[in-house]
Order: structure tokens, then C-alpha cells, then sequence
């Protein structure tokens, strides 16, 4: 089942370019983004231990995304690429991680696990057209197989806040998060990295 919904709006031709003429780039970002992607699972377990109903999903969540780290890193390694000096502030997550409401300790994990899911979705999105567009064939495999996790992750966190929340309240709110996320990807500069 289906639990995310769709994208505001489709990444750029631009970005895409951008990506495929400095792939060495976007593989050092997405390494990073895969760590942060781990660390942000395992916040939700640190931050909310008493959500019991939702922390495997979450550990296990935070263990897969370190599973794509480490793969990144052996492509890497296997085309000489190091991993960054140093990671590199997110502009887009800090905008998105801005939108979450203040108020009530409630509002707030509601929108966190709904900013996650927006994060995967796009993640989703980009992976594809990585995999459609590159023309290295072992690439081209691996962000396909990225891309079907990516999916599942997005629906994940939307399942996550379906446990605690009311339906149309969560979906209401990730609509409107889809839509300022639009906004923030179309502010960001184009860069080959995956956000």
C-alpha cells in the first residue's frame, strides 16, 4: 500500500545535467546524505523512546540507510573517489527541517516523520532519474535498486504517523509540506549533489 503522495513538482533538467557532468560530486554528496539519512532514523529512537510501536521500523530504517553508505563507499573506492573532507550543510533539509511547527511536543514529531517522508520521496525521485540517465550499467543498477528502497522509506514514516495521528490531518499536512518543499527545491542552487 501506498502511503506517501506524490511530489509537488519534478526535478530540473538543470539539476540533472548538473549531476551527470560531475558524477564524483553527487556520489561524495549521496555518501553524506546516506549517513545523515542513518542518523536522522536513529534521532526518532533517541528522541521519542517511549513511541515502542515504531522503533524497530526505525532502527531498522537507520541500519539500511548505513547499508547504502557503505555501498556508495565501495563504488567509490572502486572508481577512486574519496569521501568529502568535510559534510557540507544542507540548505535544502535546514529550509524543509524549518517548516515544522512549533506548538506541542505532538506537532512537532508529526511533522518530523512527514518531513522524513518528504525527504525520501524526493531522494526516490532523483535516484530514478539517475538510473535512467547514467550511463555507467553498474551505476545504473545500483540507484535503480535505490530507488525501490527510497519508496519505501518515504511510505514508512507516513505509515509511522498514521499510528498516532488522524488520517486527514496527516495527509493534509504532507500536501502542504509537498508543496513548500516545490518552493525550496526551486530556490536552491543547482549543484550535483542530490539536494
Amino acid at each position: 500500500m501506498k502511503y506517501s503522495i506524490d511530489l509537488a513538482c519534478s526535478s530540473s533538467d538543470a539539476w540533472l545535467e548538473a549531476v551527470m557532468n560531475d558524477f564524483p560530486s553527487f556520489l561524495q554528496d549521496h555518501a553524506d546524505c546516506e549517513r545523515k539519512a542513518s542518523a536522522m532514523a536513529m534521532s526518532f529512537v533517541a528522541k521519542y523512546p517511549t513511541r515502542v510501536e515504531i522503533i524497530p521500523e526505525l532502527i531498522e530504517t537507520g541500519i539500511e540507510e548505513l547499508e547504502h553508505f557503505q555501498q556508495v563507499y565501495y563504488l567509490m573506492e572502486k572508481k577512486g573517489i574519496l569521501l568529502a573532507k568535510e559534510m557540507q550543510k544542507d540548505l535544502y533539509i535546514q529550509q524543509l527541517m524549518s517548516l515544522t511547527q512549533g506548538g506541542t511536543r505532538e506537532t512537532r514529531f508529526r511533522d518530523r516523520l512527514l518531513i522524513a517522508s518528504v525527504i525520501e520521496c524526493r531522494g526516490c525521485e532523483r535516484f530514478k532519474l539517475v538510473s535512467e540517465n547514467i550511463g555507467d550499467e553498474e551505476l545504473s543498477h545500483f540507484y535503480k535498486a535505490l530507488w525501490a528502497s527510497e519508496a519505501k522509506h518515504g511510505n514508512i514514516f507516513v505509515k509511522m504517523a498514521l499510528k498516532y495521528f488522524e488520517e486527514k490531518p496527516v495527509y493534509d499536512r504532507l500536501e502542504s509540506l509537498m508543496v513548500e518543499e516545490a518552493k525550496i527545491l526551486n530556490t536552491l542552487d543547482i549543484r550535483s549533489a542530490l539536494h
